[in-house]
């Protein structure tokens, strides 16, 4: 892979991640975008609607399609924010503690395979590098904003 771009070896190993992810999840009639929303929520104290698509790396319109599915589902409830008037808070029904089991339990099995096959050194490397990307981007230090105005 070494004559691969950094963004081409992201970008498919992402797209496979997605992939085995969804294959999963469909065997349950779900989707991998429905098991990240329903680990991003508090089970217990539930979370604002508008923390969950920063914590997602969502854009609102995706995360309000996969809430609307969810409810449709009976996998999350909404209600109203006790602390916040305006807001709403999303929690999981008995159904959605369920989903959100079996989800956390997929993840922790791709975890686990992918440290009982690489160092504990070769796993700290990828998540520097990780860190070091997002932080890049993050602060705008690989395309500066003026260059990119004509």
């Amino acid at each position: 892979m070494k004559d691969k771009t950094i963004d081409y070896v992201l970008r498919t190993t992402w797209l496979a991640v997605t992939k085995m992810y969804n294959e999963e999840a469909s065997k349950f009639d779900s989707t991998m975008a429905t098991g990240f929303a329903l680990l991003s929520i508090d089970p217990e104290k539930g979370t604002p609607s508008t923390a969950m698509g920063p914590k997602m790396g969502m854009e609102a319109t995706s995360l309000s399609r996969t809430l609307k599915s969810m409810e449709a589902r009976g996998l999350i409830e909404r209600r109203p924010n006790p602390d916040d008037g305006r807001g709403v808070l999303i929690f999981l029904t008995d159904f959605g503690k369920k989903k959100r089991a079996y989800s956390k339990e997929k993840v922790l099995t791709f975890n686990e395979a992918i440290r009982k096959n690489t160092s504990e050194e070769q796993l700290q490397h990828f998540y520097e590098v990780a860190e070091i990307i997002n932080n890049m981007i993050s602060n705008k230090n690989i395309y500066n904003q003026k260059e990119n105005s004509l």
